[in-house]
């Protein structure tokens, strides 16, 4: 769910397709996953899905960067029944890797063009779920994958 507000199915701000910004990106997800939290009762942000209070006060206000993918896909499953975090997970994760080849981008490519302080190795990391990815993050890779695409 992550990836498709770049082709304009996801709620809340417009991305430009052509050329996404990291922050439309950010501001996209924080639009998806706060509308999410606020149809999930807020023990359940908590009690169900695991997050810290902090966090799911974080999430209810919109402050997502912080927020790991999977911890946002949880977010988006629990208002979602007919969807699987692990599955929205993958399912992020191929559309980048997917992307990569298209774009004929490496991860340390990647790592030099984003603001995020990541080295190739890290974003190598992350793309293969080897380490937690944030959501600020994926705004900025999902962003330079996109942008190079034909």
């Amino acid at each position: 769910m992550f990836h498709e507000v770049v082709d304009g199915r996801g709620s809340g701000p417009d991305v430009d397709a052509d050329e996404p910004a990291a922050g439309d990106l950010l501001a996209a997800f924080e639009a998806l996953v706060s509308e999410a939290a606020a149809s999930v009762e807020p023990d359940g942000l908590v009690d169900e899905i695991g997050l810290s209070a902090a966090d799911a006060t974080a999430v209810r206000d919109g402050e997502v960067a912080a927020l790991s993918l999977a911890d946002g896909a949880a977010v988006l499953a629990a208002a979602n029944p007919d969807r699987e975090a692990d599955a929205m997970v993958a399912e992020v994760r191929d559309h980048l890797l997917m992307g990569m080849a298209t774009a004929v981008l490496d991860v340390d490519a990647i790592a030099a063009k984003i603001d995020a302080d990541l080295t190739g190795q890290e974003v190598q990391q992350a793309l293969e779920g080897r380490t937690a990815m944030t959501l600020g993050q994926l705004a900025e890779i999902l962003a330079v994958i996109e942008r190079r695409k034909p």
